[in-house]
């Protein structure tokens, strides 16, 4: 592998990628060009589709109330493929705030907020979360009030979770995709919340 002019060595999952990719292809199971196909629709995935979704649900009463009793069959209402997944959606609220975490890997709805960031697979974050949320939030500038109750939620292979953030106040009237540009991929994690610009 050429790095900035140096060749270095793959690491033991890139040699494992590239000798998996190779024998599918070899096969004939799939071919280069849909495997590049994959790599680039995996790069038009974004936080701003899980955005327009919250942007929906704060805006169409009928929609939110979809969303948080079947998150898979919402988002393809509106044309996003979740694929076999269970998507289930948290609702923040004044009493209760949610946070996801994956304590086993990094399950995570990439469909909607495209690939997690380094943090949200890091062993502290994943192990912490579960155990003192509210300190871990703290350290994302996040300060909880001490009467909202903290509720972790744990993803798992066949199941992942979507923050539905409270809708900030002086937002009313705002177009969906005004709204959209104020949910960030933190807010639907549940390490932050939306702020109006």
């Amino acid at each position: 592998m050429k790095d900035g002019g140096n060749y270095q060595p793959y690491s033991y999952f890139q040699l494992m990628e590239v000798s998996l990719r190779e024998l599918l292809v070899e096969k004939g199971i799939v071919t280069e060009a849909q495997v590049a196909e994959e790599v680039e629709a995996m790069r038009r995935r974004t936080p701003e589709i899980g955005a327009k979704v919250v942007a929906r649900a704060w805006s169409d009463a009928a929609y939110k109330r979809k969303l948080l009793e079947d998150g898979s069959r919402a988002c393809q209402d509106l044309g996003i493929e979740v694929a076999a997944l269970k998507l289930v959606v948290v609702e923040n609220t004044p009493d209760t705030h949610n946070v996801v975490v994956c304590t086993l890997c990094s399950c995570y709805p990439r469909m909607l907020l495209g690939i997690p960031p380094e943090w949200y697979k890091s062993r502290s974050y994943r192990s912490r979360t579960v155990s003192e949320p509210r300190a871990v939030l703290s350290e994302f500038g996040l300060r909880i009030d001490e009467k909202t109750k903290i509720r972790v939620h744990d993803s798992t292979a066949d199941m992942r979770y979507l923050v539905l953030p409270m809708r900030p106040a002086g937002t009313e009237g705002w177009s969906e995709d005004k709204l959209a540009s104020i949910v960030t991929r933190d807010c639907m994690i549940g390490v932050a919340v939306p702020k109006p610009h």
